[in-house]
């Protein structure tokens, strides 16, 4: 693969619609089996995954990247607990397909997030990051997340306990 010529490719981002559920799904179960991105190793059924998008859709949170016309990624926030008192707070969650790393796609989805979550009225993002995911950590960095601690052990997958970095961006 010619990483110039790739990275010349346009990346289109626009709100996610129901019908990409599936194509949202297959980058989910990719991460869940592949990846500690996700801390769950249960795939997501169809239905789970239609639900979990359809909750994404009624808030206008929910994102997708095209290459080509075709699905590359996506990106969503949604509260970060559940608490009425964190309801200015969100959590952001940024995903690309295999072999679509280093293209700009998780930039663009990142940066279409953040401006969305800006125009909701939210006061903060934060990233909830595996603390070994470099490149997650980095793509949070250049758009002026902070890093505010590492808390170690607090999940395992794949047989090892897993440390959560915590991220955070001021919106206002």
């Amino acid at each position: 693969m010619n990483l110039i010529y790739e990275r010349n490719r346009a990346v289109a981002v626009r709100p996610a619609r129901p019908d990409d559920a599936e194509a949202i799904r297959a980058i989910r179960n990719h991460a869940i089996a592949h990846s500690t991105a996700l801390w769950t190793q249960t795939p997501q059924s169809p239905a789970e995954g239609a639900a979990w998008l359809a909750a994404h859709l009624e808030r206008g949170s929910a994102f997708v990247a095209e290459v080509e016309g075709e699905p590359a990624g996506f990106a969503v926030y949604g509260p970060w607990r559940n608490l009425d008192g964190y309801r200015h707070t969100v959590e952001d969650s940024v995903y690309v397909r295999e072999g679509r790393h280093g293209l700009g796609i998780g930039s663009a989805l990142l940066a279409t997030l953040i401006t969305s979550a800006r125009e909701a009225g939210h006061h903060v993002v934060i990233a909830d990051i595996e603390a070994e995911n470099a490149p997650s950590i980095r793509l949070h960095e250049r758009f002026g997340f902070h890093h505010v601690g590492t808390v170690p052990e607090v999940g395992t997958k794949f047989g090892r306990w897993l440390d959560l970095t915590i991220m955070r961006l001021p919106l206002t």
